[in-house]
């Protein structure tokens, strides 16, 4: 696909912008697309590589809103219903399969937990519910439910709006939406310093020229803390890889994604019958993204005690991206108060893609109207100076 033609490229830098957004992932693109929608359209989306080359383009898709806390599944559950109605918004396929999503319990423990979550979904009117091992094999037959195994299966959180989609195809429909608009997409352009003048941003140094604006928005992921210091802000944030891999086509095998809570594992199947599998984020922290052979080991071991007859399709490839992990796994989202004019949408841990399109929404909401709203109020990077966490850390069930 030529995408070139899906959106103008190679545009000379303008001298200002009324926003200037550094990030071309899903989140920088779905703001400035929002804020076209609101009418803000002299923007400019700023990004180091290509459209879509950061975490954008290296998670593995899936959308889901089955939290912990009630700030969380709000949020996540506002993001499922834009996800729902995306194509149609975009005008463009992205190719969402809600085909229902399966965290398993293996203790007493995990079951605790999940049966938590369950009750706090169902107050919140989010679908989910909690099913045996006789329901998990009636919906995915393959699935290994033997009690005598290492981790036997005692239950799974059922959460049937959840599923996957194709995350390239939704950094192309917000990308592709936003350029027609009139806003500007810059890749292959650095930002090397920002301008503050007064406690307030004043302009973009990149490596094109300089540009004077009065809003930036840093939605670079694992690459955040350093856009922060720019202008002087520590974020509490720090960043890790975290690896995945995807097998050669297969006929259609599950329908269901699965994730184990105790195995760190999560699987599901592609439209075009790959496995994607995925793991807990490393214990380091790294801006690597290149993949490692400890990981495969782990990875395909854990996945083989759920699903056993994946043990002889072949590996195609694997890759890693780098997660920004706050000390509480929730995002900080909002205006920094110490800089005016300088908003962030990061810390969003392994759930960026998951809150792509309500991030974009709301974060768009805030710059073009000066208030904040009320879904994003949790999320503010005061709240670590308040004592005021949103304990997401169970409701991932990997990677945190």
């Amino acid at each position: 696909m030529d995408l070139n033609r899906m959106w103008s490229s190679n545009r000379p830098l303008k001298k200002s912008y009324d926003a200037v957004i550094i990030g071309g992932g899903v989140h920088g693109l779905a703001t400035a697309y929002y804020l076209g929608k609101r009418g803000v359209r002299n923007v400019a989306v700023i990004e180091k590589r290509y459209i879509g080359s950061g975490a954008s383009g290296r998670n593995t898709a899936i959308v889901r809103a089955n939290y912990r806390t009630s700030e969380g599944i709000a949020f996540y559950a506002e993001s499922v219903q834009l996800y729902e109605a995306l194509s149609k918004e975009l005008n463009y396929n992205v190719m969402f399969s809600q085909q229902g999503h399966l965290t398993l319990g293996h203790s007493d423990r995990s079951m605790n937990t999940l049966r938590e979550r369950a009750e706090t979904n169902r107050l919140m009117g989010v679908n989910s519910t909690l099913v045996g091992p006789e329901e998990i094999r009636r919906m995915v037959p393959p699935i290994n439910i033997d009690h005598h195994t290492r981790t036997p299966i005692l239950g799974a959180l059922y959460h049937p709006p959840g599923g996957i989609i194709r995350h390239d195809a939704v950094v192309w429909g917000y990308a592709r939406g936003a350029d027609r608009m009139g806003i500007e997409l810059h890749p292959f352009t650095t930002v090397t310093d920002i301008r503050v003048e007064a406690g307030a941003v004043s302009g973009v140094v990149t490596d094109r020229g300089e540009i004077q604006t009065r809003a930036v928005l840093n939605a670079t992921a694992g690459y955040c803390s350093t856009i922060a210091k720019m202008v002087g802000v520590d974020l509490p944030i720090v960043s890790h890889p975290l690896q995945a891999l995807v097998t050669e086509p297969m006929k259609p095998f599950i329908s269901k994604v699965l994730v184990s809570s105790n195995l760190h594992v999560y699987i599901s199947q592609s439209d075009r019958g790959e496995f994607v599998l995925g793991a807990e984020i490393d214990p380091y922290s790294c801006y690597s993204t290149r993949s490692t052979l400890p990981f495969l080991e782990g990875c395909a071991g854990h996945a083989l005690e759920i699903l056993p007859d994946l043990h002889k399709v072949r590996v195609l490839r694997q890759w890693a991206g780098v997660c920004d992990m706050t000390p509480d796994f929730s995002p900080i989202i909002g205006e920094v108060e110490e800089v005016k004019g300088f908003y962030v949408d990061v810390g969003w841990g392994t759930y960026g893609f998951k809150a792509g399109p309500v991030a974009g929404y709301r974060t768009a909401e805030l710059i073009a109207t000066g208030k904040v709203p009320d879904l994003i109020k949790p999320f503010a990077l005061n709240r670590f100076h308040e004592d005021r966490l949103v304990g997401e850390k169970a409701a991932a069930a990997v990677s945190h």
